[in-house]
């Protein structure tokens, strides 16, 4: 799954064309490298996240196949700081 989406899908970034901006700027990084918004993503692999004031880390532990409900988007990631 592209970065973009699995950003949107598990709601850490509520739209894809913002997943797409922040990206392109350099503010996400996939296990430590910057990632444009067209990396494939995969179990296991951490995304850091720089937000204005703070920086979230997460480890992706499943990769849907598809659009996944609110409640379940949580179950996608775990939140490493």
């Amino acid at each position: 799954m592209r970065l973009d989406k699995f950003l949107k899908v598990s709601r850490l970034i509520k739209r894809r064309t913002v997943a797409n901006e922040v990206s392109d700027m350099g503010r996400v990084l996939v296990n430590g490298n910057p990632a444009k918004a067209a990396k494939q993503i995969k179990e296991g692999d951490t995304i850091s996240i720089e937000y204005a004031n703070r920086t979230l880390s997460v480890k992706v532990l499943k990769v849907p196949n598809n659009n996944v409900s609110v409640q379940e988007a949580p179950s996608l990631y775990e939140i490493i700081e």
